[in-house]
């Protein structure tokens, strides 16, 4: 099957991103405190003259990377000292008396800057939109073996430092009451080597040279931009190094969203949707299984491509690990958030009820794990990790990364061709699949989970066991596993009324332009 977006089906010929790139090489960092230690492993090596690129929505200087330190700041800003040509892009955000990040990012900003670095903050959004983007490219000059970056769902900031016991973050954002006080967090990023690295240097590289002023959103911005000294003006720079050498058997496909806007971003004028295009194009070729982790899992947009894979694949199951509750309690905030995932799973349901697997997670201490990474593998062919969640924020309106993969490596486990397509299975997807499927079964034993419809009925019958004994008091030794089935109960019609038009306008609204939201494309 074709799995990849074609430089046609890409639909964005400003941009000078490959179509995708070959020879590369990819580890899954499996948890914030992985993801952190390889950090500053490699930023420690980075040498005067090397460069150093981030991009993110959230940074806290005061996050540690290791229990001993340093911080993330100290991290960068020790790298800048160094003579490393450090670069960085944060979402401006909003205020945080509303929950965002504004003061953290400004702050973690000065601190790399007052070191020798330049951090902007970037506004160059749609109004209510973010810059989601979670991404760090290490480049070596004349050492292009060293190259590395670092990609997926894991930002630099509190709560995400968390490890496979799932205890949480201490230096945790305050979340809904039902995570405590460090909210347990599951997540992923990608160590990232080979050609792909020059593809993610050209990512940042476009949102860095574009000629659009930072400051979008009105004069008041601007003005405590201004009063504060924040840098609202890039400083040039160095040359591209050329692309790292081969190293490996994976293809990755650079997939992006960028809104449709005015001003227009120069290197994507009427946005770029990748990230949608390249989901939808995966999931019609899938046969026997989706197995996804999502953050958010809503928008009727999305579902109905689920909905219409199920219908049309009678051996097709979906299986999806999504968070037990949103990250936010109220009485206003917490309808719009649970409407949209309501309505996602209604329509998957109703196409396939029975081959719909939708799980939450618990640690052993019997505190829900908040499920923050953006994972997708089908039939173990076709893999992504990225920024994006399965919504429609995120496939039209924010500014989001994934890296799709198909590895060239053939896996000589049986089966070997799950799907019946001729496709056969692959060494890395099936991998990351059971990486994440062991833990969440606290087992070592692939035998039951190589096949995909044994590994569903694993995963249902750990489920059941660990509900059965909640609701059995929680009495007498607890089953293995970390695995929940996800219950979802119908809004009452008085709440569905307001709820569902403030879900649909603010909480996973539409960036697409105008013709696109008739045709419904994307």
């Amino acid at each position: 099957m074709d799995w990849f977006l074609s430089t046609r089906e890409r639909g964005n010929p400003s941009s000078s991103i490959p179509t995708w790139s070959t020879g590369n090489t990819a580890e899954p960092l499996i948890h914030g405190i992985t993801y952190f230690d390889r950090l500053a492993a490699e930023v420690d090596s980075l040498q005067p003259g090397d460069h150093l690129f981030f991009t993110d929505w959230r940074g806290d200087p005061d996050e540690l990377v290791r229990d001993e330190g340093p911080t993330i700041a100290q991290l960068f800003a020790a790298a800048a000292k160094r003579g490393v040509i450090v670069k960085g892009l944060l979402w401006r955000s909003h205020w945080d008396k509303l929950s965002y990040s504004e003061e953290e990012n400004r702050n973690l900003g000065d601190e790399i800057r007052e070191a020798g670095g330049e951090v902007l903050l970037d506004q160059r959004v749609r109004r209510g939109g973010s810059h989601h983007q979670k991404l760090v490219v290490l480049r070596h000059p004349g050492r292009p073996e060293l190259d590395i970056a670092f990609a997926g769902g894991i930002d630099l900031c509190h709560s995400r430092r968390d490890d496979a016991d799932h205890g949480g973050d201490r230096q945790a954002l305050r979340m809904a009451a039902a995570y405590g006080k460090t909210p347990p967090w599951h997540d992923v990023q990608m160590a990232l080597r080979g050609p792909v690295v020059g593809a993610l240097d050209l990512c940042f590289r476009e949102r860095w040279n574009d000629p659009v002023p930072l400051d979008q959103h009105g004069p008041i911005a601007t003005l405590v931009d201004r009063v504060k000294h924040a840098d609202q003006n890039a400083d040039g720079l160095p040359d591209q190094p050329p692309d790292p050498p081969e190293c490996g058997t994976l293809a990755i496909q650079v997939l992006r969203t960028y809104p449709a806007m005015r001003p227009a971003y120069s290197f994507a004028p009427k946005g770029e949707r990748t990230v949608a295009r390249g989901y939808i194009k995966a999931i019609r070729n899938a046969r026997r299984l989706i197995y996804l982790e999502d953050q958010y899992l809503w928008s009727t947009e999305v579902a109905r491509l689920f909905a219409d894979a199920l219908r049309a694949n009678p051996d097709l199951h979906l299986v999806a690990v999504v968070p037990r509750h949103p990250d936010v309690d109220g009485r206003f905030a917490l309808p719009p958030n649970e409407i949209g995932r309501e309505q996602a799973i209604e329509l998957c349901k109703t196409a396939a009820g029975d081959r719909v697997h939708v799980f939450d997670l618990e640690n052993h201490a019997g505190t829900p794990v908040y499920v923050h990474a953006k994972v997708c593998v089908i039939d173990d062919v076709w893999c992504s990790v990225g920024s994006d969640n399965f919504n429609r924020r995120s496939w039209t309106h924010d500014s989001e990364l994934s890296c799709a993969i198909l590895d060239t490596a053939e896996d000589d486990r049986a089966p070997l061709d799950p799907a019946g397509t001729g496709d056969r299975a692959r060494r890395f997807a099936r991998d990351l699949r059971l990486a994440l499927m062991r833990e969440h079964l606290d087992t070592d034993d692939d035998t039951l989970l190589l096949d995909p419809e044994s590994a569903v009925r694993e995963m249902s019958a750990a489920a059941d066991r660990l509900q059965a004994w909640r609701e059995a008091g929680r009495r007498g030794d607890r089953p293995p596993g970390r695995l929940f089935p996800h219950s979802v109960s119908r809004m009452p019609w008085h709440r569905r009324m307001w709820a569902l038009p403030v879900y649909r306008l603010m909480y996973d609204p539409d960036g697409r332009p105008l013709r696109a939201r008739r045709n419904n494309t994307f």
